[in-house]
């Protein structure tokens, strides 16, 4: 096996554990969320949202890990480098909007500090 190979592999490893985080995560969510409603024991949609949110951006995450690894290790051309730095802002404004949605702030805001959110 060559190292391109290798890498390849490796990239599509990584592409497969990303899909499986959201797929896990969305099935996991929604037992939560059923075992949740159906014990009437608290809100559903609100910590559903979070933990679906949380698995997309955790999946994002390793599909971009894997597009920058195939990208440039195995064919660093600049058609490929524009290609990944298209897919790589794409899915940052989609991870920052995740963000927003899950936390009600952008990623680079502190948290409110509980003295204040108390006021």
């Amino acid at each position: 096996m060559t190292f391109q190979e290798i890498i390849e592999l490796t990239g599509r490893v990584i592409d497969g554990a990303g899909v499986a985080v959201i797929v896990v995560g969305a099935i996991a969510a929604t037992i939560a969320a059923l075992r949740t409603a159906l014990r009437r024991s608290g809100p559903v949609y609100a910590p559903f949202r979070r933990f679906l949110g949380r698995s997309i951006l955790l999946g994002l995450e390793l599909l971009v890990a894997a597009d920058i690894i195939r990208t440039v290790a195995v064919a660093p051309t600049w058609d490929s480098v524009a290609v990944l730095g298209l897919i790589v802002l794409i899915r940052t404004f989609l991870s920052f909007s995740l963000e927003l949605e899950i936390t009600g702030r952008w990623p680079w805001q502190k948290k409110p500090d509980a003295a204040a959110e108390a006021d």
